[in-house]
């Protein structure tokens, strides 16, 4: 009994969300090219469950592109309308359409000249009369067994709101950067750090010339404890490495190492990166060619930094 109660609210709940692809047509467009069009910001507005969904777009919207506020439509006609500006576009979430503060906050904006939107589940009710554009979001029943408490409702209204904000920030071309440079910290920001942010540059860079003796090469490695060095040229440009891997390797070879230079015993082909590169994306390379260490180069092929995997272990990228 209580499983096929539960079954019974997902089932209808989902089938809601699928209602929603129909209503989806010229009006959620033009809502679209508004939002990305308008000079302002996007003031979000709603009162009870419409309001909790509207508080949760304004932040999906501010952090995909779009910067959105929301403002409590009980609050707005005491004091808080002055939070709308010129050049501001309102959406208003009222799901019966017949909530009275919505209605004075969407007339309030039209009379200055602010475009409106509303997002309502009765396009021909008092708030979708009163906006310039509505979205609807009319569903069959609620998912509540007395066809009362906001349920499939709010499901719905918080799936369109999503739709509304994924288009909008699809529309604006927003891309895997530009949501980067919103979150710099906790996970999503450490998802996100280019290998600028945590290679090693000017002297912490282990780094030889090809004429460097192999005695002084091994004291630099030493020095720097990166395990490796970069092998440099004239120009600055990386030339190969020598890791601790080629040193015993070659040690093996020939005893007499000692005696040469850098630029002879040098891995002429090391794995590099680039600073602009997610340092998630370095990881990955580090990892597949089982190597703890890569160096960054610029578009020229000259030595900039120098990235080991305890760096990536410190930053939380791994």
């Amino acid at each position: 009994m209580i499983l096929d109660a539960a079954r019974k609210v997902l089932q209808i709940e989902a089938d809601s969300v699928r209602e929603q692809i129909g209503n989806i047509g010229p009006e959620f467009e033009r809502a679209v090219e508004e939002i990305v069009a308008s000079p302002g910001r996007l003031c979000v507005s709603g009162l009870g469950k419409s309001g909790l969904i509207g508080q949760k777009l304004a932040a999906t919207l501010s952090s995909t592109g779009t910067p959105a506020f929301f403002l409590h439509a009980a609050e707005a006609s005491h004091g808080d309308l002055g939070m709308i500006v010129s050049g501001d576009t309102v959406l208003a979430l009222s799901f019966s359409g017949e909530t009275p503060e919505v209605v004075r906050l969407l007339e309030f904006a039209r009379q200055r000249g602010v475009k409106t939107i509303a997002m309502t589940g009765e396009p021909g009710s008092p708030v979708g009369r009163a906006a310039d554009l509505v979205i609807s979001v009319a569903i069959s029943r609620e998912a509540c067994p007395l066809n009362l408490a906001p349920t499939a409702s709010t499901t719905a209204m918080l799936a369109m709101g999503d739709a509304l904000a994924m288009a909008v920030s699809e529309k604006r071309g927003f891309g895997e950067e530009d949501f980067a440079a919103l979150h710099p910290g906790g996970r999503l920001g450490r998802r996100f750090l280019k290998v600028r942010d945590l290679m090693r540059t000017g002297d912490r860079i282990p780094l030889v010339t090809r004429e460097t003796s192999m005695t002084e090469t091994i004291h630099e490695m030493s020095r720097k404890m990166m395990g490796i060095t970069a092998v440099v040229n004239g120009r600055g440009e990386l030339a190969g490495v020598i890791s601790d891997g080629d040193l015993r390797r070659l040690l093996e070879k020939d005893p007499s190492l000692l005696s040469r230079t850098a630029g002879e015993c040098a891995h002429a082909e090391p794995k590099t990166t680039a600073a602009e590169e997610f340092a998630s994306a370095a990881l990955d390379r580090m990892q597949r060619a089982k190597i703890t260490s890569l160096f960054v180069v610029d578009g020229e092929g000259r030595l900039a930094g120098a990235l080991h995997l305890h760096d990536l272990l410190s930053a939380g990228v791994a």
